[in-house]
């Protein structure tokens, strides 16, 4: 996911990145979009799954907390998030749908006036698994 939004939106977003000083796991930073249809990108940092005993739930659930903190922050309404560390990460989907669909449910719940927030699935396994955390949760 990373090498194509760098990709879309061109070579000023990493310039841009390389400014930023880093980014820990579950932490979050946000930058230009440039070249993409969005004013902004917010970069996070997901966990890699090493069987789900290392806080790895955790740090998901911050990913999704400091992503929505910093548009909050920056006064957006809107955001789109892929299925955070679910790839060569290796995070189990089903269990990833859970958390982000849990923080991103508290979030509205404090934030009534945020307007949307996209969970982009990949697939149709992936939709069916997050239509089905947000059936349960």
């Amino acid at each position: 996911m990373d090498g194509a939004i760098h990709r879309a939106a061109g070579p000023e977003l990493l310039e841009e990145c390389r400014t930023l000083g880093g980014c820990q796991t579950g932490e979050a930073r946000i930058t230009r979009g440039y070249r993409l249809p969005a004013r902004y990108v917010i970069h996070t940092v997901g966990p890699v799954w090493r069987g789900g005993e290392r806080g790895e739930d955790g740090l998901l659930a911050a990913c999704y907390r400091n992503s929505l903190a910093l548009a909050k922050e920056h006064g957006l309404k809107t955001i789109a998030f892929p299925s955070i560390s679910t790839g060569v990460y290796g995070f189990p989907m089903d269990r990833a749908a859970r958390v982000a669909v849990r923080e991103c449910r508290a979030f509205l719940e404090c934030e009534p006036e945020f307007e949307e927030i996209r969970l982009v699935c990949f697939g149709a396994a992936a939709f069916e698994l997050y239509r089905l955390a947000m059936q349960q949760g």
